[in-house]
């Protein structure tokens, strides 16, 4: 099997790699907020004449008891914790903590896979350094001793992240979720089986 490790350079880049290589079929399982990359299989497929498939994981849905505010992104979500001081937790990753310095009254806690190099750009945060799976348990508790009031997280579906939300559920606790970002239209799929048949029913070139 080969391995491409880097970027292909823009639509253009992929659709010659694409050709060069010789495929047939292109399955894009990248991460559901991973919008140009998204963006770009689609067009490349279209140019190329290569099948193309999404494996992605279903969006979070809201349920009984959930207390969420819904925007449209990062900006978005920084914008909703306009208001008086609270304890946040941002579940978003290190990329775009910074975005919230632009609400340096509240108190931040935040949770990366791995220590940062460099300084955090809010004057008020809290670091746990962990790595999932996470459990209802293990974030339930995490909220508790933080004193949370909110959580802040971008809605990447799955249930290998899913804990913070029925933790936060079961606290009572407002969730601010960051809607998916706008992609082409394009078929998607949701297990590794449905990718296997898509394959092995020949998809006409082009889907």
């Amino acid at each position: 099997m080969a391995v491409r490790v880097g970027g292909f350079g823009g639509v253009a880049g992929l659709v010659a790699w694409l050709q060069r290589a010789d495929v047939s079929h292109l399955v894009d399982a990248t991460h559901p907020f991973a919008a140009q990359m998204s963006a770009h299989a689609v067009a490349a497929a279209a140019q190329a004449h290569v099948a193309h498939i999404v494996l992605t994981r279903p969006g979070w849905v809201a349920e009984a008891g959930d207390r969420w505010t819904r925007v449209a992104d990062i900006p978005g979500a920084a914008a909703a914790l306009t208001g008086a001081p609270a304890s946040v937790m941002l579940a978003l990753g290190r990329m775009h903590v910074e975005a919230f310095a632009a609400q340096p009254q509240h108190r931040y806690l935040l949770r990366f896979v791995d220590a940062p190099r460099e300084t955090v750009a809010l004057p008020h945060h809290r670091l746990v350094v962990d790595r999932g799976p996470f459990t209802v348990a293990g974030d339930r508790a995490l909220m508790r001793a933080h004193a949370i009031d909110l959580v802040v997280c971008k809605n990447a579906g799955g249930v290998g992240a899913q804990a913070k939300l029925i933790a936060a559920r079961e606290l009572g606790l407002p969730v601010v979720m960051i809607d998916r970002p706008a992609v082409p239209e394009r078929v998607e799929v949701h297990d590794v089986a449905a990718v296997l048949r898509w394959i092995g029913h020949d998809a006409d070139r082009g889907v």
